[in-house]
């Protein structure tokens, strides 16, 4: 019994006739009734009778039909899933991301990408960088983004890993006089109150070393995880924090224009280095491909550059992060 069959038997319990059942399947009268004799043959009994000219389904047939709805109707279901998982209507994602950019960089990004696809669903988490690499080891979510600068964090060979750099900007309040500047340099940061990650991160680090590099006084006030909660202490004029392009973006989706913090490029550069990754072991699916390439294009348009190449602000990024100027 295969399905070919099956539809040959239901249309041909469905109008009565073997010819109008090869009409409607746009086949021949004797290949629907080859299918039917096969069907039987398969069967070991009789499904219809002639009478008076039209054929009439015994009562195995009846049975038959119920179950051959069900099946095809399942069968089309499916199809029709498999449709729309193709053209990226169905399915979903599972993403895993760093704590600063799942707050509101990932969902702008996931709103835009399941505007019009109402049969999407987006799972979106956030997670400390080693607890998002252990996630997509196990093969079971499809896109993370990790810190690299955040301790030894080491894609392993379970992950397919694009290592990024990304340069910073220095954040002040929009009224602070250093606003006024098209670049703000560690020189004019000397022994002003600074909000930084903590000191062993490697962007903390970086900018310590920019300092230095011209005597400068590095001198932080404030500390935390990621770079999102520093800039509550820039709004409210307490401190200056060089921050990273993604940063300087989430705060331009969080404020629009009502945003109080100025982003100029800072010198000496200084530049986050992280990745994107996904399983190793797990082909993508098409709904994932189509979003990783949304977000390496956002990635890019905010200014990072593969891992080994030099990372600078482009100017693209630099009137970029200016927008979210208060």
């Amino acid at each position: 019994m295969n399905l070919n069959q099956l539809r040959a038997f239901r249309a041909v319990m469905l109008t009565g006739s073997v010819s109008e059942a090869a009409r409607n399947l746009r086949r021949t009268q004797p290949a629907i009734s080859a299918q039917i004799a096969a069907l039987e043959r398969d069967l070991g009994c009789k499904l219809f009778v002639r009478q008076g000219g039209r054929l009439k389904p015994a009562p195995e047939a009846n049975y038959l039909l119920e179950e051959a709805n069900d099946i095809l109707g399942r069968l089309n279901a499916a199809e029709r899933i498999l449709r729309n998982v193709r053209d990226l209507e169905h399915g979903k994602l599972q993403i895993a991301c760093m704590p600063g950019p799942s707050t509101f960089l990932l969902p702008e990004l996931v709103g835009r990408f399941v505007e019009k696809r109402h049969g999407v669903d987006v799972a979106l988490i956030s997670r400390a960088s080693t607890e998002v690499l252990q996630l997509i080891s196990s093969q079971q979510f499809d896109i993370g983004l990790i810190d690299l600068d955040a301790g030894d964090i080491k894609p392993s060979r379970l992950v397919e890993s694009e290592e990024l750099r990304m340069g910073c900007f220095c954040a002040v309040a929009a009224d602070d006089p250093l606003a006024e500047k098209t670049v703000i340099t560690a020189s004019d940061l000397d022994g002003k109150p600074m909000a930084a990650l903590y000191a062993s991160h490697m962007t903390s680090q970086r900018t310590r070393a920019a300092f230095e590099s011209v005597g400068a006084s590095y001198s932080v006030r404030f500390e935390a995880q990621f770079f999102i909660p520093l800039l509550t202490y820039i709004e409210k004029g307490l401190s200056y924090a060089v921050v990273s392009a993604m940063c300087a973006e989430s705060y331009r989706l969080s404020r629009g224009n009502q945003g109080r913090i100025a982003f100029r490029p800072f010198e000496p550069s200084v530049h986050l280095e992280f990745a994107v990754i996904t399983p190793a072991h797990r082909p993508p699916s098409a709904l994932a491909k189509a979003f990783m390439e949304l977000l390496m294009a956002e990635l890019t348009r905010l200014g990072s550059l593969p891992l080994a190449q030099r990372s600078e602000p482009s100017a693209r990024s630099e009137r970029l992060v200016s927008s979210a100027d208060g």
